[in-house]
């Protein structure tokens, strides 16, 4: 069964497209938003949870895992991060423009060495950010080459997928060998019950020996309770659970992932995410999207 993890997106920056995330915060200073990270991960830490997710275009995500590794002394964190969006917002939530996306050699290079100054050798797994069949970056063969050099030094490779091909993409990248070698040992996608598309690939992913790794569990809090979806909500009613910790369950009892990413931004939501661990998993038949449909809705949510 997979184990939950927790991602860095809701928490790392004051804007995000998570429903009503402005409410998640009393204060979007830098210090007091650090104190609030801190005091999800020390609640993701003592519910059992071991890896944390994490990139550069999270505004400081990776400066608040590091600064929690060093208070905390844990040593027994994975820590995965992402390169490939540049964070532009600024601080401001209602920047116009939040990430911006780029795929190049020289990007990686500078994103690399910018997680590896702030992470150091708590990096554990370092991941192409949303990555697309459209950016080209499977098919660049200097960014391929140094990624096995990146992985030959010591930090595993691995890759998350986004859009209505994810699993075009996924199945791109198992093939993948630089060096007689599999490039790729982790991909995270997103799953959840309104766009399940990915889980055919990320089961031959599996297969193959991947580690997978499912994001936006709660489809950026449509199935929460703030997304009130009237048959989320009754379903979640039926099995005596929060919508939120159904949302997680039906992703933890899929036998393709290995990990599903809590994306709480507060204690009381990872509090509520970690029942996910014995919520009772009804059928989920009848939510699912087309992936068109689903990321069509996505792209029109607001960042707040």
């Amino acid at each position: 069964m997979a184990v939950l993890g927790l991602g860095l997106a809701a928490l790392g920056r004051p804007g995000y497209m998570t429903l009503s995330h402005h409410e998640d915060f009393a204060s979007i200073e830098a210090m007091a938003m650090e104190a609030q990270a801190h005091a999800v991960l020390d609640a993701a830490y003592a519910g059992g949870l071991r890896h944390v997710d994490a990139a550069r275009s999270y505004g400081r995500a990776e400066a608040f895992v590091h600064s929690w590794l060093e208070a905390r002394g844990h040593r027994d964190v994975v820590v995965s991060s992402k390169w490939g969006y540049r964070y532009t917002a600024g601080w401001d939530p209602n920047a116009k423009v939040h990430e911006v996306k780029d795929h190049s050699l020289a990007h990686l290079d500078a994103q690399w060495a910018e997680s590896r100054a702030v992470l150091g050798d708590a990096l554990r797994v370092y991941q192409v950010h949303s990555a697309t069949l459209e950016s080209g970056v499977l098919n660049d063969g200097a960014v391929l080459d140094r990624l096995a050099t990146l992985r030959d030094s010591g930090t595993a490779m691995g890759l998350s997928v986004t859009g209505p091909r994810q699993g075009e993409v996924i199945d791109a990248a198992i093939g993948l060998e630089r060096g007689g070698r599999r490039l790729f040992d982790w991909v995270q996608a997103t799953w959840n019950v309104l766009e399940p598309s990915a889980g055919p690939a990320l089961a031959r992913a599996k297969a193959r020996g991947l580690r997978t790794i499912a994001k936006e569990g709660l489809a950026n809090g449509l199935l929460s309770a703030r997304g009130q979806l009237p048959a989320w909500l009754a379903l979640a009613r039926s099995v005596d659970a929060a919508p939120d910790a159904l949302a997680l369950a039906v992703a933890l009892s899929q036998p393709f992932l290995d990990v599903v990413l809590s994306g709480a931004a507060t204690v009381e939501q990872l509090r509520s995410n970690l029942n996910a661990r014995k919520a009772r998993v009804p059928d989920p038949a009848g939510f699912a999207l087309s992936p068109a449909e689903y990321w069509s809705q996505r792209a029109r949510l607001r960042w707040t």
